[in-house]
């Protein structure tokens, strides 16, 4: 790594590893924070179309539609486009200086206008031939309002490419917090149309899918600020194509599959739970969204923060420094996923009362909402791990190992779900889901391993142990003060309330006093830039 000056003894100055560590350990807190912010207000959104839309026929449709959208998004903009520009943006600007970086990001901003623009277009005009084959066992009135939703929310498939480019460009400057709160503004734009557009309106479903592109046109305008104020103009590039934009474009093509095979996956377990009863889609994307509250706050934190460092790295040739980037970022978002499964797995059922059983959100759905999360709970932690494997490969600029690997889970996925899908109704998708993702980071881990000296993979194998020993007292104690707290019949939500807030409490306290008896160097290096931060304060 070049240096950064002479002034100062060695003594006073931090090392270049240590630098980076302080730099993802703060991205990491950043994103972590703002994940957080979104996940809550996702569970507001959630919690009132649950109330009034209940678990059937309209949540079914919305649901189905809204995957659509967000799956493109998912794929083109969090996977294929963002892992694909960043290492490449990376490299410009490190190697060729800000102008070359800055003609980089005008030709990628003209790019992506031509081709999402059609793309859009396209969408709308096919969605009464692509729906059908996303969710084959839809029929009649129910097949049509999930057309219309599609046709309806296409646009914003244009809102979340362009924040791709624009998040990638904004975290390689080391700005990750206006990124990180789009999903905020997306929520509130939900929540804000199914208050005062939804019971306006024939259809309430229409006003709930405005909300989208309201959310979207919102999440691009927050970010015009900061990119200013990198000189990061949102002129167009007519004629001046930059010769990088080559490599993004061969790059974006395999990282479709290796990016993105997590939503691949669930959308898979959309199209066969269209053949279940009727409430499964629903039941699925209840579930989905609790495993999402830690796989945004512990893997999407680590990925989006460890993929611009370890670019920087592997840009400036030190390939040292990129596995210790990994593994920090490997062991951190172990440690915070781990205990999420086992709190998840006692917890479970009255979080899904607590957060969505209102209006027409039975207990009956509860209970099967429960039951597809305890499922999709067994892959939360290769889930998680995947999104740092994956950000280490595409920050190397290898996208075809990650696409292979995909492949071979995405064909696992549905052969398992196909086999699942009869005994475990809606929850062989999602045990199949998770068995997928099991497979695909053992893929990646054992090429990765024999791809990059340096790693110390004696260290992660300790470090998962010391985080699974942690969560085993934990869960004891979270399970003692769950059957004191949350037994019983006729809990009222206050007490469900206070009870989960208590269970949650004690298991945090529990793992963590654990993690230091083991001598956790994760929870050692939390607390230092805890202190850090608050000197420099």
């Amino acid at each position: 790594m070049k240096s950064t000056g002479d002034h100062g003894s060695s003594a006073s100055q931090p090392t270049a590893e240590d630098s980076e560590a302080r730099r993802l350990t703060r991205a990491v807190a950043i994103v972590a924070l703002a994940t957080v912010l979104s996940r809550i207000l996702g569970y507001v959104r959630d919690a009132m179309i649950a109330a009034y839309f209940g678990a059937g026929f309209s949540s079914d449709a919305f649901f189905a539609a809204f995957r659509i959208p967000n799956f493109f998004k998912r794929l083109v903009g969090e996977g294929a486009l963002n892992s694909a520009f960043v290492p490449v943006f990376s490299e410009t600007l490190y190697r060729g200086g800000p102008q070359e970086a800055h003609r980089l990001f005008g030709s990628a901003c003209s790019l992506f206008t031509a081709v999402l623009v059609p793309v859009c277009a396209l969408g709308i005009a096919a969605a009464a031939w692509l729906v059908p084959l996303i969710t084959p066992g839809f029929s009649g009135d129910k097949l049509e309002l999930t057309v219309t939703l599609t046709r309806w929310m296409f646009p914003y498939l244009f809102a979340a490419g362009m924040l791709a480019v624009w998040m990638g460009a904004l975290n390689v400057y080391g700005s990750f917090a206006p990124p990180a709160l789009a999903p905020v503004l997306l929520n509130l734009g939900m929540i804000g149309s199914l208050v005062l557009l939804s019971p306006q309106m024939n259809r309430p479903e229409i006003g709930l899918a405005l909300g989208v592109l309201i959310g979207g046109a919102a999440q691009l305008l927050i970010q015009v600020p900061f990119l200013l104020r990198y000189r990061l103009g949102l002129r167009l590039a007519r004629r001046d194509i930059h010769p990088a934009i080559k490599r993004i474009a061969q790059m974006m093509v395999p990282s479709v599959l290796g990016g993105a095979v997590y939503q691949i996956n669930i959308l898979v377990g959309t199209l066969i739970a269209s053949l279940l009863a009727e409430g499964s889609v629903s039941y699925l994307y209840y579930a989905d969204r609790l495993v999402q509250f830690p796989l945004g706050v512990a893997a999407m934190a680590g990925a989006t923060a460890a993929l611009p460092s370890m670019a920087r790295e592997v840009a400036m040739g030190n390939f040292k420094g990129l596995c210790e980037t990994f593994s920090l970022a490997f062991r951190l978002v172990s440690f915070a996923t781990i205990p999420a499964m086992a709190g998840l797995a006692v917890l479970g059922e009255p979080i899904v009362a607590l957060l969505f059983m209102r209006g027409e959100f039975q207990a009956h759905d509860v209970r099967l909402t429960a039951l597809a999360l305890s499922y999709y709970i067994m892959g939360l932690w290769a889930f998680a791990a995947l999104r740092i494997a994956v950000a280490a490969f595409f920050a190397l600029q290898d996208s075809r190992t990650p696409m292979l690997a995909a492949t071979v889970s995405i064909l696992a996925n549905i052969l398992l779900g196909l086999m699942l899908m009869k005994p475990l109704a809606h929850g062989g998708p999602a045990l199949a889901t998770s068995l997928a993702a099991l497979l695909n980071l053992g893929i990646l881990l054992a090429v990765l391993h024999r791809k990059v000296a340096g790693i110390d993979w004696r260290s992660l194998g300790s470090s998962l142990v010391r985080s699974t020993l942690c969560a085993v007292v934990m869960t004891l104690g979270v399970s003692a003060v769950a059957g004191l707290m949350l037994s019983g019949p006729g809990l009222s939500a206050s007490r469900r309330a206070v009870g989960l807030c208590a269970s949650m409490a004690v298991g945090v306290i529990i793992y963590l006093t654990a993690g230091w008896a083991v001598g956790s160097v994760e929870l050692r290096e939390a607390w230092n830039h805890l202190k850090r931060s608050c000197r420099s304060r």
